[in-house]
């Protein structure tokens, strides 16, 4: 090594997939490492049915016009209606929330069995309980590799009560200062 050369950290494969490149194991464990807010997201599928998954891609994109994205894969049971909609409600998760946040990244075929949610406007699922909720109007899909980028423009919301934040971190569900 010269003296211009930094050392670089060693990499330690993910133990679920020792195979994986060590760049991507660096990926994953990084952002197991990121904190994120906990947000759902639910739409209608073209015959009616409710939609959603839970997200941590969740990010303001612009105050004026009121604009938000989230990212999914393309891959995802709940993509298919999500590239079909006009509308989708994001729904922001509280601490107290964390059961549904269980449910909505469960079984698709689970996630609206229950009393947790209720048809809103458009008839689109509306969670129960949670800290705010905004119904946007999807503006752009952008496909990047196997994934997409989806911006929504907010129109109408409502708010819950006010809660402790819940975070996605280290591959579960949080609280900040509450024990792990």
């Amino acid at each position: 090594m010269s003296d211009t050369e930094v050392p670089q950290p060693a990499t330690v494969p993910l133990a679920e997939d020792p195979n994986a490149p060590l760049d991507l194991a660096a990926f994953k464990h990084s952002f197991r490492r990121h904190a994120a807010g906990v947000a759902v997201i639910t739409a209608l599928r073209p015959d009616g049915a409710p939609v959603g998954f839970t997200a941590t891609s969740l990010a303001s994109l612009s105050s004026v016009p009121p604009l938000a994205t989230f990212n999914m894969a393309r891959s995802a049971s709940t993509w298919p209606a999500i590239a079909e909609s006009d509308r989708v409600v994001i729904h922001i998760l509280g601490a107290h929330n964390r059961a549904v946040a269980e449910v909505m990244s469960g079984p698709a075929n689970q996630r609206f069995i229950g009393d947790h949610w209720q048809p809103g406007p458009h008839g689109l699922p509306v969670l129960k309980g949670v800290t705010s909720w905004m119904v946007g109007r999807i503006i752009e899909r952008t496909l990047v590799h196997n994934s997409a980028v989806v911006v929504v423009k907010i129109e109408e919301g409502g708010m819950g009560e006010n809660d402790e934040a819940l975070l996605y971190y280290e591959r579960t569900y949080r609280v900040p200062g509450a024990p792990a």
